[in-house]
């Protein structure tokens, strides 16, 4: 019988913002975080991924990001400091008590894996989907992309990739306000810092994916990496049962 998804719980996060998660399965718990414009449904649940990970033997902890799916969504500029959601990355690992555990995430989510990481997350392994090196460590050509994006929304081209990200946000109800405060939080992480994660990693990407930057690159920089290419793109890939099954394979191997 499938494992089940849990109903949504929440926890104050280290500045009293409230944020959800949901998890699925029984076992050594990995914490997956879902990409911008995203949610935990969206990027883990509904294409299958987060019960293919709890088949192998894990528990599949979920949050929804701050300004994202259930989770509060802050309009107040003071809400999005630099690095908030590693912050909330680090504060969800210590509501739960986990001291024990593997580490990743989708595009966004893997920029927040890396923060955490790099702000002392001490993680077993650690899986970066969505990503390439670019992504990581010069976060401004992307922040600049969603930054037109959200200030020019029902204006792109038809068929744009601007075009096809708004339909997207549209898709899961998002508020273009508080993702606009999410940009603020993001942090670049130096080549140098990438490169001393030394723990065992994999770099999952959609083979015609290259939004943010090299994956081959990224896996190239990690001193542990393996690079998995799966079908699609940074938006199609997500749905696609082969990244479950690249992430279910390399944490249970």
């Amino acid at each position: 019988m499938p494992a089940t998804v849990s109903e949504t719980r929440f926890f104050d996060s280290f500045d009293g913002v409230r944020l959800a998660w949901r998890e699925i399965g029984d076992g050594r718990p990995v914490v997956l975080i879902h990409g911008y414009f995203s949610d935990a449904a969206t990027n883990w649940i509904r294409y299958g991924h987060a019960e293919a990970i709890a088949r192998e033997g894990f528990r599949v902890i979920m949050p929804d990001l701050r300004g994202h799916g259930d989770s509060a969504r802050p309009h107040e500029a003071d809400a999005y400091p630099p690095d908030a959601l590693a912050r909330d990355g680090h504060a969800l690992i210590a509501e739960l008590g986990l001291s024990d555990y593997d580490l990743g995430g989708y595009s966004l989510g893997a920029r927040t894996t890396s923060r955490m990481l790099a702000t002392g997350a001490t993680p077993r392994r650690i899986v970066f989907s969505g990503m390439g090196l670019e992504g990581l460590i010069d976060t401004g050509r992307r922040a600049g992309h969603f930054r037109n994006i959200l200030t020019k929304l029902g204006q792109h081209e038809r068929g744009s990739p601007a075009w096809m990200a708004e339909a997207f946000l549209k898709t899961t109800g998002g508020d273009p306000v508080a993702l606009l405060g999410v940009i603020d939080t993001f942090v670049d992480t130096p080549e140098a810092t990438v490169a001393s994660f030394v723990q065992p990693a994999v770099v999952v990407n959609g083979v015609e994916d290259d939004d943010n930057g090299s994956a081959a690159a990224l896996a190239q920089t990690l001193p542990n990496a393996t690079l998995v290419e799966v079908p699609g793109n940074h938006m199609s890939a997500v749905t696609k049962s082969e990244l479950g099954r690249a992430i279910a394979a390399f944490l249970a191997g």
